[in-house]
């Protein structure tokens, strides 16, 4: 009697536990659902259904929450509409599930220079360059876009004092 219930204490956490562990999937694999859901979001994107396509990734996130390309791609789709800030948390969304997705580390970098923050944007470009042994075109593009973008707030800043003289 003393053991009994000892016992079904024991064999209740047991199956507890098992079940638990048997329902998840490994960290790699993507519902491929989700992962068709993002192919018909890009070519929505490409076609300029920016709309279409952000529900559509919205959807392949419901699916399955740990589908970074679908993270990548929201930035993506939020940085063609101008919305700087949601597409750095899109991939800094991307980045909490793998932090050397180059994709993400670029996209970042380039919304981070929209947004002024060109020594952010460089500490990203420094990573990609890290992470891509030989040359990576992800690296030249950002690059050219800090290029870019550091020269941008400097004429800014000339024109907003020669309009106030």
């Amino acid at each position: 009697m003393r053991y009994s219930s000892l016992a079904a204490a024991a064999a209740l956490v047991l199956v507890t536990v098992s079940t638990s562990l048997h329902g998840q999937r490994p960290d790699d694999q993507i519902d491929p659902r989700s992962m068709q859901l993002v192919v018909s979001a890009k070519a929505a994107a490409a076609a300029g259904n920016l709309d279409g396509a952000t529900d559509t990734l919205e959807t392949a996130l419901a699916v399955d929450p740990r589908n970074r390309a679908a993270f990548v791609a929201l930035g993506d789709v939020s940085q063609a509409r101008g919305l700087s800030g949601k597409a750095i948390r899109y991939y800094r969304e991307a980045l909490e599930l793998d932090p050397n997705d180059i994709a993400a580390l670029k996209g970042q970098g380039e919304a981070l220079v929209t947004k002024g923050a060109i020594e952010r944007a460089r500490q990203n470009l420094s990573k990609i360059k890290r992470l891509c042994t030989k040359g990576c075109a992800e690296a030249t593009q950002l690059a050219a876009s800090i290029a870019r973008g550091a020269t941008v707030p400097v004429v800014a800043s000339q024109t907003a004092k020669s309009t106030k003289e």
